[in-house]
């Protein structure tokens, strides 16, 4: 591992913003108001978004940033609709975990409806491999994190870890609600299209959110995925 240790907690990656936001936003709270140092990058623009524009998008990932407390609030700029494995994405990727130094890396459970979120975990997961070969773009110091989880935006399976986010679940509401672009019915605005997202969606974020916390005795719970074991220091 080269550089000077970790410069941020937590990285999340998204294909577009909103989605670190949908599937992981209460954990960040949590994080964040724990001290830690935490942020996002989102992979596109979302300039193919059915409602709303590049800028209204980027005024919004900058809105939840600051409801969230990122240190951090990055996006590569990549092509929506257009994010495939070849060497210029993976190495901005990979760019942005050597940039930010990440102690742990998550991104979306790459099986999703959305064919960019699918993209975007296994993208993350090659990237975080190649971040530490020191052969690989040299001219970057090589970074190794500690681990990988992937969090669920439309698709939820049974997780392998849970967080129970219950004390900050306002936070994550008032996240989501400022995409307003994306989430408000589209019967409020001029020009907007009727999508999965603008009917009742956050509705069912936040019931599958209490679902899963539910057995648990938790109010609400974000769950995560990861390929590889656990590791604890002990019980």
């Amino acid at each position: 591992m080269s550089g000077n240790g970790p410069k941020l907690d937590l990285l999340v990656f998204g294909a577009h913003p909103d989605d670190a936001e949908i599937g992981m936003g209460g954990t960040l709270a949590k994080e964040t108001a724990a001290g830690k140092k935490a942020g996002i990058v989102d992979l596109t623009r979302a300039e193919l978004s059915s409602n709303g524009t590049v800028e209204l998008r980027q005024r919004e990932a900058r809105e939840a940033a600051e409801v969230l407390g990122l240190a951090v609030r990055d996006n590569l700029g990549l092509p929506d609709r257009g994010l495939a494995p070849v060497p210029e994405q993976l190495g901005a990727i990979v760019a942005a975990i050597r940039r930010y130094r990440p102690r742990v890396v998550f991104a979306p459970w790459p099986e999703d409806r959305h064919p960019d979120h699918v993209r975007c975990g296994l993208m993350v997961e090659e990237a975080v491999f190649n971040a530490k070969l020191r052969r690989y773009m040299p001219e970057l110091p090589a970074w190794q994190v500690e681990a990988l989880y992937f969090y669920m935006i439309h698709e939820t399976v049974p997780p392998r870890l849970i967080v129970d986010v219950s004390e900050v679940y306002e936070k994550k509401r008032r996240a989501l609600g400022a995409y307003r672009s994306q989430f408000a019915s589209a019967v409020n605005g001029k020009d907007r299209v009727i999508t999965p997202l603008t009917e009742g969606y956050l509705d069912w974020v936040e019931a599958r959110d209490r679902l899963l916390g539910q057995p648990h005795r938790m109010e609400y719970a974000e769950g995560f995925m990861t390929k590889g074991p656990i590791v604890v220091t002990g019980f």
